[in-house]
């Protein structure tokens, strides 16, 4: 019998049928296309995007390679063995993947079954409840304290009634990390903790939880070649964990989720190593400068930050306006319309020049909106 377009929504998951989308943010050819402005004259501060591009290693390395007729290797080989040389675990620990995003997806799929709980901590990234969702899984709030600090007791109290915890460190976007004393509360739950570290270079390697992968089997930590290393166009990321959980994740992948343009620039990053961490490091520098300029101003609060952007609070001006007073002047950041970030806005770090140019965007629209001089 054929289905007509009408009854076809049958045959789908009616809770998927009612799943709003994730948001994504725009690439800068739309946006500049959107203002009828050149895309080298957009600011695009809405994505916690490496200002300062991928090593010219890794560009050098793409632009070397020849075989891209030839499949991936679905066993990931030579970026695991450099991923275990960089981390210092095995690399039967490791799997890599289509960014972090992509191991989130196939920790989701390895875990949860359908009806299982899955603890979120708002605000904190949106794909954490977006993919558990997808999974099926019922999504536990346990939101975060008024100084974005976890509410581990709270979570203790939640954990009898979930699987796992997905834990972003730095959190984005409020940018601060998980102390060590919490995260271990956490493990001793026994729940699946996935904790997130996109953000982890800019604050320092010291901070990761990667060491206490091999201490604890539940314990699963996710990196990004995104922010760190400039490829958030390349998907690349990849996760640390018992092996046991590595190789079912292996095993359930799409064979050939790492491609080989990825795999390159990978290993030419970790090859530079020095270079992308002097880079951080510069970010961390602008990163201050942003949040003086920003509490300066007098009506926008700057929370402190280990990432690559600041959250700021607005006070006395409606938030959403103000984006959309950036945006007109071709400079775009980002907005979450949710009860404990209405009125804030997320700032990308970019480079000097980037930064003064929305530092005196945003006080010329104070002092439209305010009616005083800021």
């Amino acid at each position: 019998m054929n289905r007509t377009r009408a009854d076809i929504r049958s045959l789908v998951r009616r809770d998927l049928l009612e799943l709003p989308g994730y948001v994504p943010i725009e690439p800068t050819d739309v946006l500049a296309a959107r203002l009828g402005i050149a895309p080298e004259d957009v600011v695009k501060l809405d994505g916690n995007e490496n200002p300062f591009g991928p090593s010219s290693k890794a560009i050098e390395a793409i632009a070397a390679y020849r075989d891209w007729h030839i499949y991936p290797d679905p066993d990931q080989r030579k970026v695991r063995e450099a991923l275990s040389a960089h981390l210092g675990i095995d690399a039967a620990s490791i799997v890599c993947g289509l960014g972090s995003d992509d191991l989130i997806d196939l920790v989701m799929r390895a875990v949860i079954a359908p009806g299982d709980g899955v603890i979120d901590c708002p605000p904190t990234f949106g794909m954490y409840p977006f993919s558990a969702q997808v999974a099926g899984a019922r999504v536990i709030e346990a939101p975060r304290l008024e100084s974005f600090a976890l509410d581990v007791a709270a979570v203790e109290k939640l954990a009898g009634s979930a699987k796992a915890i997905f834990v972003a460190s730095p959190n984005n976007p409020t940018g601060n990390l998980t102390p060590p004393d919490q995260l271990e509360r956490l493990l001793a739950t026994g729940l699946l903790v996935v904790v997130d570290e996109a953000y982890i270079e800019f604050a320092g390697r010291s901070h990761s939880a990667v060491p206490l992968v091999a201490q604890h089997h539940n314990l699963v930590v996710l990196r990004t070649f995104s922010k760190w290393a400039g490829l958030a166009g390349l998907r690349a990321g990849y996760g640390a964990m018992a092996p046991a959980l590595a190789s079912v994740l292996m095993t359930i992948k799409q064979p050939y989720n790492l491609n080989v343009a990825a795999g390159v620039a990978m290993l030419a990053a970790l090859d530079d190593r020095a270079l992308l961490d002097e880079r951080a490091c510069k970010i961390a520098g602008f990163r201050e400068q942003v949040r003086d300029a920003l509490t300066a101003t007098g009506w926008m609060t700057s929370y402190p930050s280990d990432a690559n952007f600041v959250l700021c609070r607005l006070d006395g001006v409606d938030a959403v306006e103000v984006k959309q007073g950036l945006a007109s002047r071709g400079i775009f950041v980002r907005h979450f319309d949710t009860p404990a970030l209405r009125n804030h806005l997320r700032i990308s770090v970019g480079l000097e020049e980037q930064n003064a140019r929305v530092v005196a965007a945003l006080r010329e629209i104070g002092r439209e909106l305010r009616g005083t001089d800021a």
